[in-house]
């Protein structure tokens, strides 16, 4: 059989080794051991990891890159963050946001990061961001997937031009419906903005992703509000909750009975591990609460559960790299993820669980899906977060869009390999007294 590109000997997420991946005309068309065929291109993947590529399912990409303009977030908190959001809203250019926005796309790319869905503030009447990262979407297709979020950064009734903003930018293009319910006057009216919204998303045909409860206070439950609206409009599988930080700090009877209702209403969650870290707990003295919400119980109770970045150097987050190798490996520690079925969740978390959420279509590593892959410096999913692997190709399509060099770990020694294999560590089974 005569393919495009063959990788060949690779190891695969779920833990199949010495596996070929023949690709022709953009899709896999063979997974398996010795394949036989030719192809133009082949790759030794010389039993690295080869992955379907990182997905982004929670970013700002309209503010993106723009740290210290107009100033430094001095306090940390998020309510800054917004105040100099909006400082910086009437003076940045729809060609500042296109080329900041351009130069991190270009930047995931070469993290292996091929899908981004991105809020969009629609709380600026000339819908500026929304117009730029509509031509970012066009521009970047053909290496890229960016899904829009209309986001009223402002407060959907909070913002008194938001609802016709946002039903604008729907009309514009923008995928999905967003919201930030905590973030309006009352909690009353944070609620009836979560049913308007999803009343707009049904009506539409769209999916739904909302910040909510972004917020250390115990009773921010518009959680609980959102499940109930997707149940009761059928938006189930179609709905996420992004941060949910609120639950953290939630005392456990509610949340015993508030995981089986997001479960029941088929609603994901999205943590951003990078950004709750140093956002949550402003205010605390000590014990001091970190934020994130409660990820392995989620994962318990059946609930999707994707880490997404947030935020790269702008009004909230001063780091980042477009890394989401760097996002499971924060996840994994703050979540006290740390058994190896956990670990292996957290790779997932970047992956599979996102792509999914996204509805993306024709992603994973089977014939038929989209020739989109990495190959990843590490044996296996463990292995890449420890290490923060390398991204030695990154394939879209079928085409080598971005290579890197190999790097050598920390833990290589004289005589043995750079990459340690985890289960040269491993207890034997009958360990000594």
């Amino acid at each position: 059989m005569t393919f495009d590109l063959i990788i060949r000997n690779a190891n695969l997420p779920d833990g199949r080794k010495g596996m070929d991946i023949g690709v022709a005309k953009g899709k896999i068309k063979a997974v398996g051991s010795n394949l036989v065929g030719d192809a133009a291109t082949e790759i030794d993947a010389a039993g690295m990891l080869v992955s379907p590529p990182f997905v982004d399912p929670h970013f700002h990409m309209d503010a993106t890159l723009s740290l210290g303009r107009p100033r430094l977030n001095q306090s940390g908190t998020l309510l800054e963050g917004i105040a100099l959001w909006g400082e910086l809203k009437p003076i940045q250019t729809r060609d500042d946001i296109v080329e900041r926005a351009l130069r991190y796309c270009d930047l995931a790319v070469s993290q292996g990061l091929l899908a981004i869905r991105s809020h969009v503030d629609i709380c600026d009447d000339t819908l500026l961001g929304v117009e730029a990262l509509l031509d970012v979407k066009a521009k970047v297709a053909p290496y890229l997937d960016l899904q829009l979020v209309a986001f009223p950064q402002d407060g959907f009734y909070r913002s008194a031009s938001a609802e016709q903003n946002l039903i604008r930018a729907l009309g514009m293009g923008v995928d999905v419906v967003g919201g930030i319910p905590h973030f309006e006057r009352t909690m009353a009216d944070g609620a009836r903005s979560v049913r308007a919204l999803c009343e707009i998303a049904a009506e539409r045909g769209l999916r739904v992703d909302m910040h909510c409860d972004e917020t250390d206070d115990p009773n921010s439950r518009h959680i609980e509000t959102l499940a109930f609206e997707a149940q009761r409009l059928g938006l189930q599988g179609r709905v996420a909750g992004s941060h949910l930080t609120s639950m953290h700090s939630m005392d456990n009877y509610y949340v015993s009975k508030l995981l089986p209702l997001i479960e029941e209403a088929g609603v994901a969650a999205i943590a951003n591990p990078l950004i709750n870290m140093v956002i949550q707990g402003r205010h605390d003295t000590y014990p001091k609460r970190r934020g994130m919400t409660r990820v392995p119980e989620m994962t318990g109770a059946g609930i999707p559960v994707a880490f997404g970045s947030d935020c790269v150097m702008d009004p909230w987050y001063p780091l980042g790299q477009a890394d989401m190798l760097e996002v499971a490996h924060m996840g994994l520690h703050v979540a006290q993820l740390t058994s190896r079925d956990q670990m292996k969740w957290c790779f997932e978390a970047v992956t599979e669980t996102p792509a999914r959420i996204l509805g993306l279509e024709g992603y994973g590593l089977e014939p038929g899906c989209n020739a989109d892959m990495i190959v990843l410096q590490a044996k296996d999913p463990i292995d890449a977060i420890r290490t923060k692997a390398a991204r030695l190709h990154v394939i879209r399509r079928g085409k080598v869009i971005a290579s890197q060099s190999r790097k050598i770990s920390n833990l290589s020694l004289e005589g043995r390999p750079a990459i340690v294999d985890p289960a040269d560590y491993a207890p034997t089974e009958n360990p000594k007294s």
